[in-house]
């Protein structure tokens, strides 16, 4: 049996039951889905849904699964023409106070923790923080429109030959001396 099904995008740990998982089930309204899609710097956002459940992982910590579902439009990475992509991903977070996420200075190297799922838990689960870096995440790095193809451009000096993008690999020059061996032992 769960406790009731949260509303709320913010849930206190204090009122949380060790004993139920909460479910939940966040969908933002008109103008917090345009808030969303300016702050990820998207043309569009449709149908963005987090659902799940959040339960108690031993006696501090706290597991949340849930389903992120969401339409996304984002501007091809070739011709700049928007590009609609269907998102849903399983999202894992584990909250615990135990998290070692130090603060880092900027420009500083740090390691990738093995497990990338903890969080640190404070005194509230912030479901629409979870929702919003969930979706960054998933959101495809260079959307591109079927059939958008990057040309060649080409351009040197009058009378001088442009360099061909084969010309710049090291063995191109090898291949060629090769082949016109391979022509000499042929005649």
């Amino acid at each position: 049996m769960s406790q009731h099904p949260q509303k709320t995008q913010v849930i206190r740990v204090a009122d949380l039951s060790t004993r139920r998982p909460v479910t939940f089930d966040l969908v933002p309204d008109t103008a917090q889905t345009e808030a969303i899609s300016a702050e990820l710097d998207l043309l569009g956002l449709r149908k963005l849904r987090l659902r799940g459940t959040l339960s108690a992982e031993g006696r501090k910590d706290w597991l949340l699964q849930a389903d992120l579902g969401a339409t996304v439009i984002q501007p091809c990475v070739v011709t700049l023409e928007p590009v609609q992509t269907r998102i849903d991903e399983k999202v894992t977070r584990r909250f615990s106070p135990e998290a070692d996420l130090d603060p880092v200075e900027p420009g500083a190297e740090i390691e990738m923790p093995e497990d990338d799922t903890f969080e640190p838990l404070g005194a509230e689960i912030d479901l629409s923080r979870v929702m919003i870096e969930a979706l960054a995440l998933a959101l495809p790095a260079y959307p591109r429109r079927d059939g958008a193809e990057l040309g060649s451009l080409a351009i040197a000096e009058e009378g001088v030959a442009p360099l061909q993008d084969e010309e710049t690999k090291p063995f191109a020059a090898l291949a060629s001396l090769r082949d016109k061996l391979q022509e000499g032992n042929d005649d």
